[in-house]
């Protein structure tokens, strides 16, 4: 197989990884500091079991890697820097919006709320 293919195979993956609303908020939430399930669950406003799910497709694309302490597993980014760089595609959606307003809103509201802390 030739080796453009191979990358471009992964990058698709990575991005599949990425393609669901709740795992961007995880890799955002995990940006900003590690967490268990539940505290995610109770951010997405989602059950338990499907916060276990998108944490699994994340853990296997090597993007959050888990911490046990007792019954309890903490998640993190395996890589803190995927954080700001799924924050930097704001800058892309935000220029493709061509109407200001709620959407633009959220963005700006997202991007003080994970940017700089």
């Amino acid at each position: 197989m030739p080796q453009r293919e191979i990358v471009t195979q992964e990058l698709a993956s990575l991005f599949g990884a990425l393609s669901h609303p709740h795992r961007v908020r995880i890799i955002e939430e995990l940006g900003q500091s590690e967490q268990d399930v539940n505290h995610l669950a109770e951010i997405l406003k989602c059950s338990h079991s499907r916060v276990s799910q998108h944490l699994k497709q994340l853990k296997a694309h090597r993007l959050v890697t888990p911490r046990r302490e007792g019954r309890h597993v903490y998640y993190s980014l395996a890589e803190p820097r995927v954080a700001r760089w799924v924050l930097e595609g704001l800058d892309f959606t935000e220029a493709a919006l061509l109407q200001p307003g709620r959407i633009r809103a959220a963005m700006a509201s997202a991007r003080d709320e994970w940017g700089e802390k």
